[in-house]
Protein backbone atom coordinates (compact mmCIF):
# COMPACT_ATOMS: atom_id res chain seq x y z
CA UNK A 1 0.00 0.00 0.00
CA UNK A 2 1.59 3.37 -1.05
CA UNK A 3 1.31 6.29 1.61
CA UNK A 4 -1.19 8.03 -0.57
CA UNK A 5 -3.33 5.16 0.06
CA UNK A 6 -2.81 4.72 3.27
CA UNK A 7 -3.53 8.63 3.82
CA UNK A 8 -7.11 8.61 2.23
CA UNK A 9 -7.70 5.38 3.98
CA UNK A 10 -6.73 7.36 7.29
CA UNK A 11 -8.81 10.18 6.37
CA UNK A 12 -11.66 8.15 5.50
CA UNK A 13 -11.32 6.34 8.57
CA UNK A 14 -11.54 9.67 10.77
CA UNK A 15 -14.59 11.05 9.48
CA UNK A 16 -16.65 8.09 9.57
CA UNK A 17 -14.86 7.62 13.48
CA UNK A 18 -16.32 11.39 14.06
CA UNK A 19 -19.96 10.29 12.09
CA UNK A 20 -20.37 7.44 15.08
CA UNK A 21 -18.79 9.58 18.06
CA UNK A 22 -21.54 12.15 17.56
CA UNK A 23 -24.27 9.70 17.53
CA UNK A 24 -22.69 8.09 20.58
CA UNK A 25 -23.11 8.86 24.52
CA UNK A 26 -20.12 10.79 25.56
CA UNK A 27 -19.92 8.58 28.78
CA UNK A 28 -20.25 5.15 27.11
CA UNK A 29 -17.36 2.92 27.11
CA UNK A 30 -17.44 2.92 22.98
CA UNK A 31 -17.66 6.54 22.54
CA UNK A 32 -14.63 6.19 25.01
CA UNK A 33 -12.76 3.64 22.37
CA UNK A 34 -13.62 5.79 19.81
CA UNK A 35 -11.83 8.79 21.28
CA UNK A 36 -8.70 6.53 21.62
CA UNK A 37 -8.55 5.98 18.34
CA UNK A 38 -9.66 9.44 16.86
CA UNK A 39 -6.72 10.87 19.27
CA UNK A 40 -4.40 8.23 16.91
CA UNK A 41 -5.90 9.13 13.55
CA UNK A 42 -5.65 12.90 14.60
CA UNK A 43 -1.85 12.32 15.11
CA UNK A 44 -1.20 10.25 12.47
CA UNK A 45 -2.58 13.02 9.61
CA UNK A 46 -1.00 15.95 11.55
CA UNK A 47 2.60 14.18 11.48
CA UNK A 48 1.60 13.14 7.64
CA UNK A 49 0.78 17.11 7.27
CA UNK A 50 -3.19 17.04 6.63
CA UNK A 51 -4.63 20.10 7.74
CA UNK A 52 -7.45 18.79 10.02
CA UNK A 53 -9.19 22.45 10.25
CA UNK A 54 -11.74 21.11 7.33
CA UNK A 55 -11.91 17.66 8.19
CA UNK A 56 -12.62 17.55 12.38
CA UNK A 57 -15.75 18.79 13.36
CA UNK A 58 -15.26 17.12 17.01
CA UNK A 59 -12.43 18.90 18.24
CA UNK A 60 -11.43 16.89 21.35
Amino acid sequence: MTEKEMLKLSVEEFSRLQDYMSESDKDSGAYKRMKRRYIELKVILTASGINLTELDYIKE
